[in-house]
């Protein structure tokens, strides 16, 4: 029998999908943009756990009581906690923040906006047993078997393998919220706290404005990125990832020239950056960096995650290259006034 908390499977990001005709017992999945959760139906209380094991019942009641009366005691299900927006047409992860910070309003916030929590897979059964071992075509259809007749907080995640229909979901579905797509191989097991799967996101590249450093501007860890509204103030946007030892010695000839100098008092952003401008749930530390002037442009790789009303990305961004011939107003503006 498992045991709270099980550190979910994981998969590896990859560049592209795999080419059709796919390879044979392999299967795509969307893609979703919300929290991973882990679904523990015990006959005295039901559980939701994140992919770091923290218990996040207490801000999804309402998917708790859905999972405690349809699923029997006993099933542990692996799936993704996502918030529909249907005045916009796809999915709001802010929506689904708000649950975090809702408080006294919890009640309010799911009544306007309900969550769902798409499975996708099955760890344990009614029986206590584990499943671990099986492989996925068998767990799958367990698990189709015990949504059937399941209300709409619970649905099935769709799985295919043709080709056309992933390119949809790869493509044409990204304007409702999925990211991209999780290739996964029906004959496998399932391998806690392990790679077993591959993921791969719907990228583009972007122009973004510097307007931070973390480490130093003589050896730069990361950038941190911004767009400016139509009154000209730069809105923080995104972090990169670590820059790579090849672009650190472009990136300190211009960046050192640009430190912010005095108080700070006159950039666009406090320092240290605010631990609430962090999207991330485990992590909401204050970021220490050092002031730049925002006049140079960065080249990043995006992906499609994007969260609240200016856009700030989710996932950290990949610098591709400076674009000296670009300045700050050449770079399109959040196009509200905000």
């Amino acid at each position: 029998m498992l045991r709270w908390p099980v550190e979910p499977m994981r998969a590896a990001a990859v560049p592209a999908p795999p080419e059709p005709p796919y390879p044979e017992r392999t299967v795509l999945e969307p893609k979703w943009d919300g929290w991973r959760a882990i679904a523990w139906v015990q006959r005295d209380r039901v559980r939701l756990q994140s992919r770091h094991g923290i218990d996040l019942s207490a801000y999804f009641p309402d998917v708790c009581a859905a999972l405690g009366e349809h699923l029997p005691p006993g099933v542990v299900a692996d799936g993704e906690l996502i918030c529909w927006d249907a005045a916009r047409g796809r999915t709001s992860f802010t929506d689904l923040r708000r649950r975090v910070s809702a408080g006294r309003n919890l009640q309010r916030e799911i009544a306007r906006r309900p969550v769902h929590l798409v499975l996708f897979d099955l760890l344990q059964d009614a029986r206590g047993r584990e499943l671990l071992d099986q492989p996925l075509a068998a767990r799958r259809r367990r698990l189709q078997k015990l949504l059937v007749g399941a209300p709409p907080l619970l649905p099935l995640c769709p799985q295919t393998t043709d080709p056309k229909l992933a390119q949809a979901w790869f493509g044409e579905y990204a304007v409702a919220g999925i990211e991209g797509l999780v290739v996964k191989s029906t004959d496998r097991p399932y391998r806690p706290a392990t790679v077993g799967w591959r993921k791969v996101r719907r990228r583009s590249t972007t122009e973004l404005i510097i307007g931070g450093v973390t480490g130093m501007p003589a050896n730069p860890g990361s950038l941190l990125l911004g767009r400016l509204d139509s009154r000209g103030r730069l809105h923080f946007l995104a972090q990169t990832h670590p820059i790579k030892a090849a672009q650190r010695a472009e990136l300190a000839e211009h960046l050192r020239p640009m430190v912010f100098q005095g108080d700070g008092a006159g950039h666009p952003w406090p320092r240290p950056l605010p631990a609430a401008w962090s999207i991330e749930l485990t992590d909401r530390r204050p970021v220490p960096y050092v002031q730049v002037e925002p006049l140079l442009v960065a080249e990043v790789e995006v992906d499609t995650a994007v969260d609240g009303p200016v856009g700030r990305h989710r996932h950290r961004v990949r610098h591709l290259r400076l674009r000296p011939d670009l300045a700050p107003h050449n770079v399109p503006s959040l196009g509200a006034r905000l």
